[in-house]
């Protein structure tokens, strides 16, 4: 993007779709099945989504193009320019359209995404997000030394696609749900350790207080984070497992969880 946005001749939207297809056909490729992006689709009767997100059972053998309806499996994207707010175009009319045809849409200015999708009753909602810049000029500053910006966020930015195109599908077994307990474990810990929540001191506390131990210096800091992360995730495994709660509502207390 960088490059492209120096030579000064592209549009500020779609001149960089490509890069981001390229970006999801890799992450896609990861996953089982596999996940492809196809750019600018046609008119389902809520408009043309920017691009679609297939699953590798929907292609012919050989082909490019999806085959039967033409229904993207996991979903559509709206892409918005760089100078544009993600967040308000999740709450547009256009996003709502595609919501009701397609299930979930991923907005995204390039600098931040939005993930919207359905509650466990139906209802529209933003399952997750995804900030990689707090404004356009900070990512294009992050952009001159890309290698600098991937090593902080670089894993945890591939674990919040890999979930975007994992969403929509069936979470119906133990391992299935183990694998975005994981996941959301993973962004948890990353949020936690990057980020200023003085909520934590309450419940460091709390916990010092109800164990009667403490967690003194770095060390015993690193331990708190690791073990808060681990019982509130183990906790929600067990519930899955042994309680009457659904895969599909897990995955969006999941999304509400991991926001804090």
């Amino acid at each position: 993007m960088r490059e492209l946005r120096s030579a000064r001749a592209g549009v500020k939207e779609t001149t960089y779709c490509t890069a981001l297809a390229n970006l999801l056909d890799e992450v896609g490729k990861t996953l089982k099945p596999r996940v492809r992006c196809v750019l600018q689709l046609q008119n389902r009767g809520a408009g043309n989504p920017d691009g679609g997100l297939f699953t590798a059972d929907q292609f012919s053998k050989g082909s490019a193009e999806p085959a039967g309806a033409g229904i993207p499996a996991r979903g559509v994207i709206e892409i918005r320019p760089t100078s544009e707010d993600a967040w308000r175009t999740a709450d547009g009319e256009q996003v709502g359209k595609y919501w009701g045809r397609y299930n979930q849409v991923l907005v995204t200015n390039y600098r931040d995404f939005v993930l919207v999708g359905r509650d466990p009753e139906g209802r529209q909602i933003k399952l997750e997000t995804y900030r990689l810049a707090r404004d356009e000029a900070e990512f294009w500053s992050d952009a001159r030394l890309p290698g600098k910006k991937a090593a902080v966020v670089g894993e945890s930015f591939i674990e919040f696609l890999k979930r975007a195109l994992l969403l929509a599908a069936p979470l119906d077994s133990a391992s299935d749900l183990a694998w975005f307990l994981a996941s959301y474990a993973h962004e948890a810990k990353f949020r936690i350790d990057h980020g200023e929540y003085p909520g934590l001191a309450t419940v460091r506390t709390a916990r010092e207080e109800a164990l009667g131990m403490t967690f003194e210096g770095a060390k015993g800091d690193h331990f708190f984070r690791s073990t808060l992360v681990q019982t509130l995730f183990y906790g929600m495994f067990s519930a899955w497992v042994i309680g009457p709660l659904v895969g599909g509502a897990v995955a969006g207390l999941l999304a509400r969880v991991v926001g804090f």
